[in-house]
């Protein structure tokens, strides 16, 4: 962010021509194709300056979340279901085996279990 707006200022022609792309990044301490990208920016943007500056929002995240709340909620429903017969309670690796074999819930691995139920405040001892 502070590069770009450097790249601006040295760039701006208020005071006269702007001096050549290799001079700019030199003094700016960036590449001539930084220093490129930076002013097609600005005169995309129609010299809105806060948009080239600052760095574009992610609309969507980078890898959608396997755990959603409804998937969250199922696997507490059953940490807090009675376990399987022969068992006294739930433990991470046998709630990640009856996950597997539940229908509607991706598998998971036990820690990403353990994490789903940290977050519910949901404790198995």
């Amino acid at each position: 962010m502070i590069t770009r707006a450097r790249v601006l200022l040295a760039l701006d022609e208020s005071g006269g021509p702007a001096p050549e792309r290799r001079v700019v990044a030199e003094r700016v301490g960036a590449s001539e194709s930084t220093v490129y990208l930076v002013a097609k920016a600005f005169t995309t943007h129609a010299g809105r300056v806060e948009e080239v500056i600052t760095r574009k929002k992610r609309t969507t995240p980078p890898v959608e979340p396997k755990v959603t709340g409804d998937v969250e909620a199922r696997v507490i429903a059953l940490a807090c279901s009675q376990p399987p017969a022969g068992r006294q309670r739930w433990t991470l690796r046998l709630l990640e085996r009856q996950v597997a074999l539940t229908e509607g819930i991706p598998p998971m691995d036990h820690s990403t279990i353990g994490r789903v139920l940290q977050r519910g405040r949901i404790s198995l001892i």
